[in-house]
Parts: structure tokens; sequence; C-alpha cells
């Protein structure tokens, strides 16, 4: 099993990049947000967590920029019609950190975003997915294979920031992952926490 690559970038392509770690090349698929973050020059070092797939006729890497996105692939993959390529193609769409809140709050239209996603298969990766974004939302992660929810801090972003400020002024957990959710949607994924809360603050008294 390959955990893990380390090396530099020899080509990067739509949806994969090539790592040529002590001259070999490795080819590694991603999601557009991880192949923003490692950048697309030739020559530039490179360090990858990866889920190695086998199959009878195929072994496929597949890369992530942080262990958070890994883990929300491999959840992903659990879900019935959701394959590698297609967990991929969500994660291109929706953030990491920002998918347990749109599955917690049912959001199926921005899961929908993503390209090739029905609203029968939105609607499943919410049904099956649901419990275990809920608890990462109110800050736990689901650890694979675990029965057991493990506590951890959640990544800081606008969106979880504006979250625990909700629930700090006395606003339910549900109330707050819906109004954030739905803002977050309108404004994009690069929001500022000032306005996020300001919005959220609008829908809950409306």
């Amino acid at each position: 099993m390959i955990a893990k690559l380390t090396g530099i970038i020899d080509s990067v392509g739509s949806n994969h990049v090539v790592i040529d770690v002590g001259g070999v090349g490795y080819l590694v698929h991603a999601s557009s947000r991880t192949l923003s973050k490692i950048g697309s020059e030739y020559g530039t070092p490179v360090s990858l967590l990866t889920e190695m797939h086998v199959r009878e006729d195929n072994i496929s890497l597949f890369g992530f920029a942080d262990a958070h996105e890994k883990l929300w692939f491999n959840l992903l993959c659990t879900v019935q019609g959701v394959g590698a390529k297609v967990a991929l193609v969500i994660l291109s769409a929706i953030s990491a950190e920002r998918l347990p809140m749109v599955i917690a709050s049912e959001d199926k239209a921005a899961i929908q975003q993503a390209d090739g996603i029905g609203p029968k298969l939105a609607t499943r990766v919410i049904t099956e997915l649901k419990e275990k974004a809920g608890k990462m939302a109110m800050g736990e992660t689901i650890v694979k294979g675990a029965t057991k929810a493990v506590p951890t801090k959640l990544p800081q972003t606008p969106s979880n920031d504006a979250i625990s400020a909700l629930i700090n002024l006395g606003y339910g957990r549900s109330e707050a992952f819906g109004a954030v959710s739905n803002i977050v949607s309108k404004l994009g994924e690069d929001a500022k926490l000032g306005d996020i809360i300001r919005e959220a603050l609008k829908e809950l008294s409306a």
C-alpha cells in the first residue's frame, strides 16, 4: 500500500498529476482543489497523501493535499453508486471542510453542482452519510473502520467559525448549519466571516 508520495511535479492534467519519485513517475488522480494547491510547474517539490485502489486489471493512485480530504474521499466511496472518480468530482465541487455542513443540512442542490451528479445520487449521499456528517460538523471525525466518532478540532474556516459564532449566540446546531450552508451557497466559499454571520443572522431572524 502506497500511503504517501513525495517527489517533484513532472506534469499535471485536468484530473491528475504525475509525480517523479527518484526517476519513477507515479500517475496520481486528484481533485481540482488539490491540483490547484500543488501548482503545475515542472520540478516543483510536492508531497501528497495517497489511497491506492487495486483491481484485477488496474492499479490506481488517488492523491490528497490533506488528511481531511482523504477522509471524505473514503467516506464518499462507501456510498452506493459513488466510485473513486465520482468522489473526486464531488470534492472538486465542494471542499472537504464544507462537505460535512452541506450533507448535514441536506443541501442536495450544492451536491448536484458537481459534474454528473443527479438528484438521486445526491439524495443517496445525504441519506447514507448524514449521521456521520452531522457528527463531524459538530466537531468530531469518523475514523475509517471505527464504530465511534473521535472528537477533534475542525479546520478553521469562515464557515466553521460562523457556525460556532451562531451557536454561541444561542441558535441550535441544526439551525446554524442550515443557515450557514445556505449563505455560503449564495456568497461562495470565499465569503468573509463577517458577511456569512451577518447574512445568516438575517435568515434566522426572518
